[in-house]
């Protein structure tokens, strides 16, 4: 992470005044009162005593006094350990791929000596070091410099995988500020900064392994924070996170030229994005890939399209989670969400539930230009995107016939990337509203009302059932009727007839078709009448 301060060079005649005079170099043991940045130390510190207890080919490191005093033999001769190995680390693996691909950090620089300076000192939680570009300016300009090329570190990681990490993030940072700052005599915007230092991990290999690594630590940042803007920095854990992904994908899909063309060019932010893609021969701007990262992060399948996935096989399975909106199962039902999101933040919106054609209504704040996409998905899991048109008032509006039958879910995505440069504090918000409702068609009414009577005609059978049983359980063996054969000609009217009862026992036999009542009483009245003829026309050919 980087503190940025904002300097305004002010010219003096004598330029000794300006540089600090030339210094020799530092030796073990040397002692020197630091300023640091209270809000990251431990102890909310302003000013720190550190001691330099390692010299390497490229690097001083000095070790907070207090820190150091508190340490026994043992642990001092670890911290002496991890202090070699990172310095290897540093010299064999950072500096030499970094500064091949991006350019070098001021050297000599303001200090007039090649060494880089790394304070080590206790930092709050979830702090890996930092970087001050008010250190690369003279006192006279930013009194509290201690006008050296340095990072910090925080003292919690020694011995630490994620070190190596944090240390080639803080040393991209002195690289921009050469390359933007010193060469070229502007700032990066904030949030392209920390997108170089964060992907410098990745780019070394560090996350290659995916358990503790920065990039899981990162990954869990995006999943508990999505929404968060990706131009609006508020040093946040959600800022890293978003960052970080969005990050991953534009290098997945174009290239670590993107990145170091961006530094190099006389623009800052997202302009100079668009121009190294432009120059490198993409089609695509900053803000289709942002919309097709927003999809990618939402689906992460190359099969719905080549931009809509991640190629790091180590973010291969990660998937945003939408914000549910559940319709109810009635035959008309509807549901209002009042929302707000920012300039280049992830919005996802799901739809489920419902009956009968869903229409959507999309409302958004005609002071600001939105863009809507959605991902439909029929029951097969199907899915396809496509993008809904709004009008100058930014509303627009789709259907989709026999939702929750034919489709499983709709999930919206609602975008705003208007503002390109300029992102130095809050940005403001903006509202938009939508409406998903489910109305079932006449047809349909219809068909359900069928469904309805079939239902309860099924469930007379089986009362009618029920009933013949308990009736022939209360007869006993009056209803048991054994024939042979039929005589005598039977005839309506007829009452109270064994035989009767043996052509109503046969009629029985045949099924319910024939003879639903099945009632055996030995009466021939309509009921028996009627599936005598049901019967007969069964079997007339």
């Amino acid at each position: 992470m980087s503190n940025n301060l904002k300097v305004k060079i002010i010219l003096i005649a004598v330029l000794f005044l300006i540089s600090p005079l030339a210094t020799k170099a530092d030796y073990l043991t040397q002692q020197v009162n630091f300023f640091i940045d209270k809000d990251y130390d431990l102890s909310k510190r302003n000013q720190l005593v550190a001691t330099l207890q390692k010299v390497t080919e490229k690097l001083y490191f000095y070790i907070d006094d207090e820190l150091w005093n508190s340490l026994n033999n043992q642990k001092r001769d670890e911290v002496i350990q991890n202090l070699t190995s990172l310095s290897l680390e540093f010299e064999k693996n950072i500096y030499p791929n970094l500064t091949s691909n991006f350019g070098s950090e001021w050297k000599p620089g303001i200090d007039k000596d090649e060494k880089i300076t790394i304070l080590i000192h206790p930092m709050i939680e979830g702090a890996g070091g930092y970087f001050n570009n008010g250190d690369e300016y003279p006192k006279l300009q930013v009194p509290t410099s201690n006008e050296r090329e340095m990072v910090y570190l925080n003292s919690k990681y020694l011995g630490i995988n994620l070190v190596k990490s944090f240390l080639a993030h803080e040393f991209m940072h002195l690289i921009t500020f050469n390359q933007k700052e010193k060469i070229q005599g502007i700032e990066e915007e904030i949030w392209l900064n920390e997108a170089r230092s964060e992907y410098a991990p990745t780019l070394l290999g560090y996350d290659d392994v995916f358990t503790d690594s920065n990039l899981q630590l990162r990954v869990h940042n995006f999943l508990n924070s999505p929404n968060d803007s990706l131009t609006e920095w508020k040093n946040r854990p959600a800022d890293y996170g978003v960052l970080n992904l969005f990050t991953q994908y534009l290098l997945d899909h174009y290239g670590i030229d993107i990145l170091i063309e961006s530094l190099h060019s006389s623009k800052v932010g997202i302009p100079s994005i668009n121009e190294a893609l432009q120059k490198n021969g993409f089609k695509e701007d900053f803000s289709q890939i942002f919309t097709n990262w927003t999809i990618a992060v939402l689906v992460n399948d190359c099969n719905l399209g080549p931009k809509y996935c991640y190629l790091n096989q180590n973010l291969k399975k990660i998937k945003v989670v939408p914000q549910a909106n559940f319709l109810p199962l009635y035959s008309e039902s509807s549901l209002y969400i009042l929302n707000d999101t920012k300039n280049w933040a992830g919005n996802w919106q799901k739809i489920i539930g419902g009956k009968g054609d869903l229409t959507f209504e999309f409302d958004g704040d005609d002071k600001i230009e939105f863009k809507v996409y959605y991902l439909v998905c029929n029951i097969q899991e199907v899915c396809e995107i496509q993008d809904l048109f709004l009008d100058k008032e930014q509303k627009g509006s789709f259907t989709l016939q026999n939702f929750n039958e034919d489709y499983s879910s709709v999930t919206i995505i609602p975008l705003i990337g208007s503002k390109l440069s300029g992102f130095e504090g809050a940005e403001p918000r903006y509202f938009f509203s939508w409406k998903a409702s489910t109305v079932e068609t006449p047809e349909k009414r219809e068909e359900e009302l069928i469904k309805q009577l079939l239902a309860q005609i099924e469930s007379l059978k089986r009362q009618i059932a029920e009933t013949r049983a308990k009736i022939d359980e209360i007869l006993g063996g009056k209803n048991q009727i054994y024939c042979s054969q039929i005589k005598n000609n039977l005839y309506f009217g007829l009452m109270e007839n064994q035989e009767v009862r043996c052509l109503q026992q046969f009629l029985k036999s045949q099924g319910l078709e024939i003879y639903p009542e099945g009632l055996i009483t030995g009466n021939f009245l309509s009921l028996t009448q009627v599936a005598l003829i049901r019967f007969q026309e069964k079997y007339s050919d």
